[in-house]
């Protein structure tokens, strides 16, 4: 008695050459949706620094400052440029996301911020006198209505 083929057996080995090809294009679809998280992570990193060195600038602290603190928080092998326009300090992060052979991306992040003027308080010239200071502060009118005038005499209130 020969034994036949019925369509379950015959199909027993195309199972097995599909999972052979969805695998590698899972792990490939795996790795590059690591890849973009991994480079949006940076992209956001660059952002944060770029504003970390503005405000710095801004602040009139000293420029090699600025660039130390956005360097601390921009991604590793960043590089930042600080440009003053007028009133505005442009502070620019460029880096560069790995990635496997031409994937790897560059990064750049902007931020401006109005410079701030410091200037030193004026000194008080001696023998100046400065108005008292109030030792209590005055009474808040009062928001509620005003009381009803009492009923005359020989009038009953109605």
């Amino acid at each position: 008695m020969a034994r036949s083929e019925t369509g379950r057996d015959r199909d027993r080995g195309f199972v097995t050459a599909e999972a052979a090809v969805v695998l590698p294009v899972l792990v490939a679809f795996t790795m590059a949706l690591v890849w973009a998280v991994v480079a949006a992570s940076e992209q956001i990193r660059c952002v944060d620094a770029a504003r970390t060195g503005a405000r710095a600038v801004a602040r009139q602290e000293p420029e090699s400052a600025a660039v130390a603190a956005a360097r601390e928080a921009a991604p590793r092998g960043a590089r930042v440029e600080v440009r003053r326009e007028g009133e505005l300090v442009r502070v620019t992060v460029l880096a560069r996301a790995a990635g496997p052979g031409p994937l790897g991306v560059e990064l750049s992040a902007e931020a401006v911020a109005a410079a701030e003027e410091m200037t030193a308080p004026e000194p008080i010239p001696s023998g100046t006198a400065s108005e008292p200071v109030p030792e209590t502060a005055p009474e808040p009118a009062s928001e509620m209505a005003p009381e009803p005038a009492a009923p005359e005499e020989g009038r009953e209130a109605t």
